[in-house]
């Protein structure tokens, strides 16, 4: 996991820097973190029930995202309407950001 961090955080780094070396000349710089996303590629990992569980409890979403919500997410940053958004790196994660690692307590004890 070192280098997937390491390199998750150079991204992120780099978008910073980006937007601030091109900002004054109207580029936008952007970076999409998507979490665990359905693809043709996780097709296999899917199937394990382990991992389904995994995903549920740790995402508040409670399930992976799909190509069309990150798409979405990109087109919106594409568009006029993100047109004062620069630098940013933004998670697509179904809420994993929010949590603190304890576990989803309202769904253990709560109404449900």
């Amino acid at each position: 996991m070192s280098s997937y961090n390491a390199a998750k955080g150079a991204v992120t780094n780099f978008t910073r820097s980006l937007a601030l070396e091109y900002g004054s000349r109207g580029v936008r710089v952007n970076a999409v973190a998507p979490s665990f996303t359905s693809t043709e590629a996780t097709v296999e990992l899917e199937k394990s029930e382990a991992v389904q569980v995994a995903f549920r409890d740790r995402l508040p979403i409670g399930r992976a995202a799909t190509p069309d919500e990150v798409a979405g997410v990109i087109a919106f940053l594409a568009s006029d309407d993100a047109r004062f958004i620069n630098g940013v790196n933004l998670p697509i994660d179904g809420g994993l950001h929010a949590s603190n690692g304890q576990p989803n307590f309202l769904s253990l004890f709560g109404p449900g």
